[in-house]
């Protein structure tokens, strides 16, 4: 039991940590802020961190502002809106990286699904698997094949 409890305490520590950047990722997070948050040096918190996540904090924190920018492009928020949102400096960095991470730029990404979004208003049943559909009685004399 007393091996396990180190490992238990720096685990706890780098998930405080993680809630850190978790709360604070439209701001700048400095590496010095999450590894005090944590209660360690920053770089043995990167190599903790790396080792729990396998990613290391500027990695992680990366992926979350990617994670919500992806959600507030599908509102009427326009990219350079959506960019200083989720904590990017730069409308050509946060284009690039996203790009890099999700294949599309933010502003393509953005047309993409409000195209989607009208062609579930307006043929929602293209939206519905199949099965479901049938299993309802949604597909007989339906002219949505």
């Amino acid at each position: 039991m007393t091996q396990e409890y180190p490992k238990q305490y720096l685990y706890r520590q780098v998930v405080r940590a993680k809630l850190y950047i978790d709360e604070h990722f439209a701001e700048t997070v400095h590496l010095d802020n999450a590894a005090k948050a944590a209660g360690f040096s920053k770089f043995h918190f990167v190599r903790l961190f790396r080792d729990i996540y396998g990613k290391t904090p500027h990695q992680y924190l990366t992926s979350v502002r990617i994670g919500r920018a992806i959600q507030l492009l599908q509102t009427d928020l326009t990219v350079k809106q959506v960019c200083f949102a989720v904590g990017f400096d730069s409308i050509t960095s946060f284009t690039a990286l996203f790009k890099r991470r999700i294949g599309l730029t933010p502003a393509a990404y953005q047309q993409i699904s409000l195209e989607r979004r009208n062609e579930i208003k307006t043929v929602p049943l293209r939206h519905i698997p199949n099965c479901f559909a049938e299993k309802k009685g949604w597909t007989k004399n339906s002219n949505s094949r």
